[in-house]
């Protein structure tokens, strides 16, 4: 189909680890001790200020105090769009799902006050485990991939299950037609930015809306739900779920979908005797084990939600290529990403072709 993944559309490891904070990052060190002094007494000194390497969309730090490590994340600096780089609502759900059977970092507290550091933030606990870029985890025996996929599955099915009301979450998103919703968005996103005639893509715009299954249902997804987004303890649990930007009230069965993709684009997930011999699920043992979790039945319409996932990353990667053809995309793997929007389209086309003609 395409070596775009839906878990790592940039393919590697660059944005691993922490690195000094960039210039036009770096922010008034004074200001945050104090506000740190006054919202986390028990923090002490801060000792150390570092950039993580990833969060390109929105910045984050490792701070080091006397007595513990945690994780400021802010919107960047600069002119935003209204609803850019909401950190307030990555502060909102995971401060929301605490005590839940969803593992997330402990918050300590969110400032709106750009006079602090420049820009809205939040701070949250660091967690000191793992986290695995690789979808193929080719350094862990059969036995640690089974238990990390297993941790996986589990901690998303936690997560649909909860009850978004109860934990505040009410105002979270638009409750029903979320499909309807995502299809029409990216639609217009992909007319806006198209840079060639794609026969598949249009294909896929038409036929999309009314095929969307009739069973609609409401739950807090996380958007982008992938293997480098949480963090692993040395059991190979999850121990937290990390970059909550995409979150918001929508379809459980389409965000399960969406980072059940890999399945399909890396050629080892697809073939069942590596996947056997490896210790990885199937892409079917890995819907049942979510069927098992949250009694939700997938067989119906599950190429469905993969035709509508995978129109939805041809709909993100055009995005790229538009920003290129305005020459506004900062990643140098820009243009090969937009590239292959006519490789997935016409995957996603296929699958029509095999499952609804």
């Amino acid at each position: 189909m395409s070596d775009v993944s839906a878990n790592n559309p940039d393919g590697n490891e660059i944005f691993a680890g922490t690195k000094e904070v960039a210039d036009n990052l770096k922010f008034n060190e004074t200001a945050l001790r104090e506000w740190i002094g006054d919202n986390i007494s028990s923090a002490g000194e801060i000792t150390k200020i570092v950039q993580f390497k990833g969060g390109q969309s929105n910045p984050t730090y490792k701070i080091t105090t006397a007595n513990k490590e945690f994780v400021l994340r802010r919107k960047p600096p600069g002119i935003l769009l209204p609803s850019a780089h909401a950190v307030e609502r990555e502060y909102k759900v995971i401060t929301a799902l605490q005590g839940t059977g969803v593992p997330v970092p402990k918050t300590y507290g969110l400032c709106e006050d750009a006079d602090v550091i420049g820009t809205s933030f939040f701070v949250m606990d660091f967690l000191d485990g793992n986290i695995y870029w690789d979808l193929l985890l080719s350094d862990k025996s059969p036995q640690q991939r089974r238990e990390i996929y297993a941790s996986k599955n589990k901690v998303i099915a936690e997560l649909h299950k909860v009850n978004y009301e109860s934990v505040g979450l009410t105002d979270y998103g638009k409750p029903g037609n979320y499909i309807a919703r995502q299809v029409s968005r990216w639609t217009k996103q992909y007319l806006a930015s198209e840079t060639e005639n794609i026969p598949a893509m249009n294909n896929l715009i038409d036929w999309l809306p009314p095929n969307i299954p009739d069973e609609d249902e409401t739950t807090i997804v996380h958007g982008d739900y992938r293997l480098d987004n949480m963090v692993f303890n040395s059991s190979h649990n999850v121990m937290g779920v990390l970059d909550w930007e995409l979150s918001t009230l929508g379809h459980p069965i389409a965000d399960f979908n969406y980072h059940c993709i890999s399945w399909r684009n890396i050629p080892q997930l697809a073939d069942q005797k590596f996947c056997n011999e490896h210790g990885i699920p199937t892409e079917e043992e890995y819907r049942n084990m979510y069927s098992e979790h949250t009694n939700k039945k997938l067989d119906d319409h599950w190429e469905f939600y993969t035709i509508f996932n995978i129109f939805k990353l041809a709909g993100i990667l055009q995005g790229i290529m538009g920003r290129v053809r305005d020459g506004t995309a900062a990643s140098k793997h820009a243009e090969d990403r937009g590239n292959q929007v006519a490789p997935l389209a016409e995957a996603a086309w296929d699958l029509v072709e095999k499952n609804y003609k």
